[in-house]
């Protein structure tokens, strides 16, 4: 506020020095083209042959004089010799020097601002108790090289005073409305600024204490409180977003421990009643060797379940290495087949492979396996005397692979949660020997992700389950395709 003062005070008092010199000037150039018109409308008579004033056109010389009167512009015309032919200054005409008409016949025209008039003007008007200033221009006239008449002509200081004050008057009520206008302007502004601040600080309270649902408005003006709120809420919104990852994260995490110990505790519980009937003799010769394998099937469960956490993990924290080159998918497609066969057979399962020869995938072979073997091995888990076919193509930028089931299917909601860490679609299965920990499917969706390719899943309940993979080929990590 202080800084816009100081600036419209220098700008108002440069105006008015500048408004000063130029009235001046002004004025002087007024009065020289009254003194030109009095010798071009030839109101002046001038003898030329004998370069002298002969008289003056009365009727047109009285009516410029009763004109320039009414402005208070008076003058007085003067011979070569220096002879007054014609006065209308009322006394107020100054008189003109030797030192004035040796630069007069010099061609010099001469500008003068009196303070007093002549004395002898006093005399005559003692009756007026002020003496008035005047600005003159005294200006010589030439015909053939030779002075032929001098015009004095001025006007009073007064009446420039009268003019300048009332553009001072003008500029200074400018300047106080500036003023008022300004302080209103600022005490909004500020009003607004502190009321914006205000709600900057309740917001920062509030996400201190764990609020993240907070938005600060936006006028859309774009200045530095409005991208201070639109970054505050770019800020509330990530951290908004991160504590609902944790939250999510630690519930699913609560649900992981929970499924783990259920799942931990089945097999133990196996392991540790086998171990103590062996102990105490509980359990027939016979039947020794079947409980061996038993809890060696158990233990397999558990390290199993150790090891899906830590590929999790290893994969989660950019761990794991990518060893990608291009390769023929069939013969990796077969042996993943062969190990998941008896298992397929157990359940009633037929296994179905269906991919041209070659079929060229741009991936690292053993985590393409390892995406394979998880998803046919999810497919025999919810299908019960069933189909299962693997088929596979080419695409003009990479390979593409589905594993159709004709199994229990999914509802869209479980299909929004396949790819969530320690989600199972069939709760039920879980104590059966073909429940997992639910990290499965997760960890097909990271590595996926780290190939830069894509999975989709179609499914219905009752009906079946569709995974197509995509795996795009060098140089198309980025394309994306529409399935």
């Amino acid at each position: 506020m202080a800084v816009m003062v100081v600036l419209v005070a220098i700008m108002a008092i440069s105006f008015i020095s500048v408004t000063n010199r130029t009235m001046y000037q002004h004025t002087f150039n007024e009065l020289n083209q009254y003194a030109d018109s009095l010798i071009q409308d030839n109101e002046i008579l001038i003898d030329r042959k004998n370069n002298q004033i002969v008289g003056f056109e009365e009727q047109a010389i009285d009516s410029k004089s009763r004109l320039l009167s009414r402005q208070n512009v008076n003058f007085a015309v003067y011979d070569g010799s220096g002879h007054r032919r014609y006065d209308n200054s009322r006394g107020f005409a100054p008189g003109i020097s030797k030192s004035d008409w040796k630069q007069l016949r010099q061609g010099k025209s001469l500008k003068k601002q009196l303070a007093y008039p002549d004395p002898e003007v006093l005399q005559q008007k003692q009756h007026n108790l002020e003496a008035p200033q005047l600005t003159v221009l005294i200006k010589p006239y030439f015909f053939n090289k030779k002075l032929v008449a001098v015009v004095s002509i001025g006007t009073f200081v007064s009446t420039m005073k009268q003019q300048y004050q009332t553009i001072f008057q003008n500029l200074l009520l400018a300047f106080l409305l500036a003023i008022i206008v300004a302080l209103i302007f600022s005490l909004l502004l500020a009003r607004s600024m502190t009321k914006r601040i205000d709600q900057m600080d309740l917001a920062t309270k509030s996400i201190a204490k764990g609020d993240y649902d907070v938005h600060l408005p936006s006028k859309g003006s774009k200045d530095e409180l409005d991208n201070l709120s639109d970054n505050f809420n770019i800020m509330a919104a990530s951290l908004r977003s991160s504590q609902e990852d944790i939250r999510r994260e630690e519930e699913r995490r609560k649900q992981f421990l929970a499924n783990a110990a259920h799942e931990m505790r089945t097999p133990l519980t196996t392991i540790n009643g086998l171990l103590e009937g062996l102990i105490y003799d509980a359990i027939p010769q016979e039947e020794r060797r079947h409980s061996l394998e038993l809890m060696q099937k158990d233990t397999k469960r558990l390290i199993r379940l150790v090891n899906d956490n830590l590929s999790y993990e290893r994969l989660r924290t950019n761990q794991i290495k990518m060893n990608r080159e291009t390769f023929d998918a069939g013969p990796s497609l077969k042996n993943v087949k062969d190990q998941l066969g008896s298992l397929a057979k157990e359940k009633g399962d037929q296994l179905t492979i269906d991919v041209p020869h070659p079929l060229r995938v741009f991936a690292d072979q053993d985590h393409f396996v390892q995406i394979m073997f998880n998803i046919i091995q999810n497919a025999i888990q919810f299908t019960d005397k069933g189909t299962i076919k693997i088929s596979g193509r080419r695409l003009p930028n990479g390979a593409e692979f589905k594993v159709e089931d004709t199994g229990i299917g999914m509802t869209k909601n479980q299909i929004s949660k396949i790819f969530e860490r320690f989600y199972k679609a069939d709760r039920s299965r879980m104590s059966t020997k073909y429940g997992e920990s639910g990290i499965g499917m997760s960890l097909v969706k990271k590595l996926v992700e780290l190939h830069h390719g894509t999975i989709n899943v179609q499914s219905r309940p009752h009906h079946g389950s569709t995974f197509t993979v995509f795996f795009p080929d060098r140089g198309h990590d980025h394309d994306k395709k529409e399935n």
